[in-house]
């Protein structure tokens, strides 16, 4: 299974983080991930929001479907 598909015509975005993974507040730098994880029921999906100054998960959300929904879900939570 392919989840990712670096060749494409879209744009990127800029790289503002610049492998600076101590930042010197919270709530300044967050980064985000999605993994798959096998159950006896098929594939559960987890995108996480995580704050890199507390090191803390912010927000994450699980799916049986990896789509937008997912990642807007984490994304709210850490809003939030």
């Amino acid at each position: 299974m392919t989840t990712t598909d670096s060749n494409h015509p879209h744009p990127v975005a800029e790289n503002i983080v610049n492998r600076n993974f101590q930042p010197s507040r919270k709530n300044e730098t967050w980064t985000a991930d999605i993994t798959y994880i096998p159950t006896d029921e098929g594939w559960l999906y987890l995108a996480a929001v995580e704050d890199l100054f507390t090191r803390e998960i912010v927000g994450w959300s699980m799916s049986d479907r990896i789509d937008s929904r997912l990642v807007v879900d984490a994304l709210a939570m850490a809003l939030a």
